[in-house]
């Protein structure tokens, strides 16, 4: 246990291709979880927690970690599940998300792997709607759940979705009416929260689920003889998604001449240890940080001006 404590923060470094480092965790049950590494901060044993009044049912206090307060929600609760019954002995995963540091609660931290996003896959169809996965894997013949953060923290703190007046003109907005963006995000929240606020813009969406089925779309249309630009303004993908991740999609972008050009933006809540430099290797022309409705819909904005 001390080893995978002492060595989190230094493993958050890791950036591959195609390839992730997952903590391993139980919540209240035999089941197992998973959570990217690059999104974890600092894994701890739970420390006294002060009780916030009005605050969300599943928030079981605030912490005082590193001279600063951070909400602790209780992951077993936040999934539907039964509280954990004593927070004796358990255990506090400190994590990064859209620009903002909370923890979760755990009944016990296991271990890290490395592993291929090839092998990380979609939640199984029938699962139903109201599932918290974003994708399932398997590790020593075990069935691994890694859990949609983005919906928690969405029915926990929701985010606006509004954009500010001004930030789309009037010309831009007429114009985005003859316009199609491709998202592609595994987190059902997130690709809803984009679609809404592209909507706003004027523009068409195209959501899809992960890297693999984009890349797939992305040679079915060049095969087909049309360019990418007339059928999209560009591309919208998150980072972190099973089968095939977003530095893997635009690479292979990249690599493919029949798409030259391309505008992809990368849309990621990796925001606090994001590796700018991964994302110049691999060829993106942007990152933004999630979800900020008003820079999502800027860049959007800019790339109409720029092909208007």
């Amino acid at each position: 246990m001390a080893g995978v404590l002492d060595t989190v923060n230094q493993r958050t470094q890791l950036v591959g291709e195609n390839r992730l480092e997952l903590l391993l965790f139980r919540v209240n049950s035999a089941q197992v979880y998973g959570i990217n590494v690059f999104k974890v901060r600092e894994v701890l044993q739970c420390p006294d927690l002060t009780i916030l009044p009005g605050s969300h049912p599943v928030v079981r206090g605030i912490a005082h970690i590193r001279s600063g307060t951070l909400p602790i929600m209780d992951l077993s609760l936040a999934t539907g599940n039964a509280p954990l019954p004593t927070l004796e002995d358990t255990f506090v995963i400190i994590t990064e998300y859209n620009g903002k540091t909370q923890g979760f609660l755990v009944a016990g931290v296991e271990r890290i792997v490395n592993m291929n996003w090839g092998d990380i896959h979609p939640p199984p169809k029938g699962t139903g709607r109201d599932h918290y996965l974003t994708a399932v894997t398997e590790v020593d013949k075990q069935l691994v759940e890694i859990i949609d953060v983005e919906k928690i923290l969405a029915e926990v703190a929701p985010i606006s979705e509004e954009i500010s007046e001004g930030v789309v003109s009037e010309q831009v907005h007429q114009v985005a009416q003859s316009k199609r963006v491709l998202i592609v995000d595994d987190s059902k929240i997130a690709r809803k929260q984009i679609t809404r606020c592209l909507e706003h813009v004027g523009v068409e969406v195209v959501a899809l689920n992960d890297g693999r089925e984009a890349w797939e779309h992305l040679v079915e249309v060049v095969e087909s003889g049309e360019k990418l630009q007339e059928r999209y303004l560009m591309l919208i993908s998150d980072i972190e998604m099973p089968e095939m991740d977003g530095y893997t999609l635009t690479a292979q972008i990249r690599a493919d001449s029949r798409m030259q050009g391309f505008h992809v933006v990368l849309h990621s809540s990796l925001s606090g240890v994001f590796n700018k430099a991964m994302v110049e290797k691999v060829g993106a022309d942007n990152f933004i940080a999630k979800f900020d409705p008003d820079v999502l819909a800027e860049q959007v904005a800019q790339q109409i001006d720029g092909n208007s």
